[in-house]
């Protein structure tokens, strides 16, 4: 019967789709992907579509698969039966006589009784790989979120960038034509052209940054080697109906792939600690022994070692203390995640809480300082210093704003991360019944020298 029967695979693709939400996107391959693949069709991409490219080819995750297949052979390899030994005995006749022949078939006796605990240990260190896959799948999608976030940022500063030397550009014209009207010095015109200058700077460094960021999104969604020219959504705010910080604890105790790997282990060890009792019987064999001389003979055959110096004492006490660090690394585990959930649940509120003071009550302050340090400056009630302040104010607002927009994203991949995955975060977020408190894009057209600033929307307060 042990021999029939084979280790069920734990279906590591449908757990990782409960966990993340991402159904379909893991197959495991036995190759590894190509790094150069003709990019898709289809440049547009998003968190998601992100993930599931992600999920489909890093490698990372198919060495996890294969590790499980390695663990499943391994409970396989347990299932099976000792081969028996036949030992074949022939003493010639050197004197006038009969020609012994004796055969013996015996099977090691030690391996056919640790079968059961050694089938069970097998098992549990099966579903241990499997969790250990899981927690790679996690890292590979927390890994993919922030490097989306980080490239969606970059994206956003050097269009802010691009903006702000524009407006600069605009500025400069105004600042040469009250030159020309003697309403302005030539000190106004060299100041503007030095803020140019470091504005083109700023782009430069900026675009570099870019290229490194896009490179680190290319190698996490397998395309090292070819330039995707991605076009990345624009971002959108996380839901904001959370459940209690006890609920997110809770959650993440019961499904966390770090903690559920411990159980594994500890469970295995302790199978491993009946099978321990046994290991004086090292050495024992049983089987049937033959004889023809000159007629036959056949009889039953055991072979038992005497425990009398090593009676397993050894063995037993240190799978018990594996056992005990065993137990203990599982209560690290479980105080780590708490501490875990509990900092991120408060960096993501806090976050959130950032960016809604930023958007809604910062920067409608910096653009009516900004509109009327133009229409002063405009008019030559105030001089050029005041306008560059308000306006350098105003841009390092808006550079707030996406740096914020991001940490808010990374907050929330770090929260899901936390609690185990995006799809059980989904169970704990409650669907937004009311407009969003945090708007998505920023405003359309953003105020310059002659142009006055839009108003921002009345937004309500973060729950």
């Amino acid at each position: 019967m042990l021999a029939g029967c084979a280790a069920s695979r734990p279906d590591v693709a449908a757990q990782a789709a409960r966990l993340s939400g991402i159904d379909g996107a893991i197959v495991f391959r036995e190759h590894a992907a190509p790094f150069d693949p003709p990019p898709p069709a289809d440049r547009t991409l998003t968190p998601e579509r992100a993930i599931r490219i992600a999920l489909s080819r890093d490698p990372r995750i198919q060495a996890a698969l294969a590790h499980v297949r390695v663990a499943e052979a391994d409970a396989n390899q347990a299932r099976l039966l000792p081969n028996p030994i036949l030992t074949i005995d022939i003493r010639y006749a050197i004197e006038p006589s009969n020609t012994a022949f004796e055969p013996s078939l015996t099977a090691d006796l030690l391996s056919l009784l640790q079968k059961p605990s050694q089938i069970s240990a097998a098992d549990n260190r099966l579903r241990e790989a499997a969790s250990t896959a899981l927690v790679t799948v996690l890292d590979v999608i927390d890994e993919v979120e922030e490097a989306f976030a980080a490239a969606r940022s970059i994206g956003i500063e050097i269009e802010n960038a691009q903006n702000r030397r524009q407006r600069l550009q605009k500025l400069r014209d105004m600042a040469q034509r009250r030159l020309e009207l003697g309403d302005a010095t030539k000190l106004d015109v060299l100041t503007i052209d030095s803020q140019l200058m470091a504005a083109e700077l700023e782009v430069s460094d900026l675009s570099l940054q870019q290229n490194d960021e896009r490179l680190t999104l290319n190698r996490l969604l397998g395309y090292a080697r070819t330039d995707g020219q991605w076009e990345l959504s624009p971002w959108r705010p996380p839901s904001e109906g959370l459940a209690a910080e006890s609920d997110w604890v809770d959650a993440a105790l019961a499904n966390r792939p770090e903690i559920s790997a411990k159980v594994w282990e500890l469970r295995a060890l302790g199978e491993e600690v009946k099978g321990a009792a046994l290991p004086p019987l090292a050495g024992g064999e049983m089987g049937a022994h033959g004889e023809h001389d000159p007629e036959w003979r056949l009889g039953p055959v055991a072979t038992v070692p005497l425990p009398i110096f090593d009676f397993g004492q050894a063995a037993r006490a240190k799978i018990k203390a594996e056992r005990i660090a065993a137990r203990h690394d599982l209560a690290e585990a479980q105080l780590e995640v708490i501490q875990n959930v509990r900092s991120m649940y408060a960096t993501y509120l806090h976050a959130r809480r950032a960016l809604f003071d930023a958007r809604n009550r910062l920067l409608p302050l910096q653009q009516q300082l900004l509109e009327s340090a133009q229409r002063a400056y405009q008019s030559g009630d105030t001089d050029l210093a005041i306008m560059l302040l308000a306006q350098n104010d105003y841009e390092t607002t808006l550079s707030k704003i996406v740096s914020l927009e991001e940490q808010v994203t990374v907050a929330r991949a770090k929260l899901e991360r936390a609690v185990g995955g995006g799809g059980v975060a989904a169970r704990l977020t409650a669907p937004q019944t009311r407009p969003s408190m945090m708007p998505a894009t920023l405003p359309s057209t953003l105020p310059n020298a002659q142009e006055p600033p839009a108003s921002q929307p009345a937004a309500g307060p973060v729950q």
